[in-house]
């Protein structure tokens, strides 16, 4: 039997993005053309404050924001974690999330996994959206 994630309602998943207003993207890439760094663009004009976590543009800047290594270097409180990373990574992310105070944990279309879906719940960390796409998401719930 094959895993798939059941996603949080419509009426859920629009009331996390009205109260964020932080959300870190890890895998943010500086490519312009990159599914990321257009969704991050997309998310900080429509007010977002976007933080990139990326390990190997490390004290960078992407989108006039500081570049940190991991979810844990981020300084102050996070709403949403935003996850472009391949679906078997998304538990080491998992683990990397529940080092936080972040509330919602994200994964992009295409993305989903069912250890990470079980670490975050057994840590009691139950506000997970999976294989959707924020930018999407934003557009077809306010736009």
């Amino acid at each position: 039997m094959s895993y798939s994630f059941q996603n949080p309602s419509d009426e859920v998943i629009e009331s996390y993005l009205k109260s964020a207003k932080t959300i870190a993207i890890v895998g943010l890439s500086h490519r312009k053309e990159a599914a990321s760094y257009q969704v991050a663009h997309f998310l900080q004009a429509a007010g977002y404050r976007i933080i990139p976590v990326n390990p190997k543009l490390e004290g960078q800047e992407l989108l006039g924001e500081h570049v940190y290594a991991h979810l844990k270097d981020i300084p102050f409180s996070i709403d949403i974690v935003d996850v472009f990373r391949r679906s078997e990574l998304l538990p080491d992310v998992a683990y990397d999330f529940l080092e936080t105070d972040a509330t919602v944990f994200w994964s992009q279309i295409g993305l989903e996994n069912e250890e990470a879906e079980t670490i975050l719940r057994q840590a009691n960390r139950q506000d997970i959206v999976m294989n959707r796409c924020t930018k999407r998401e934003y557009m077809r719930l306010f736009v």
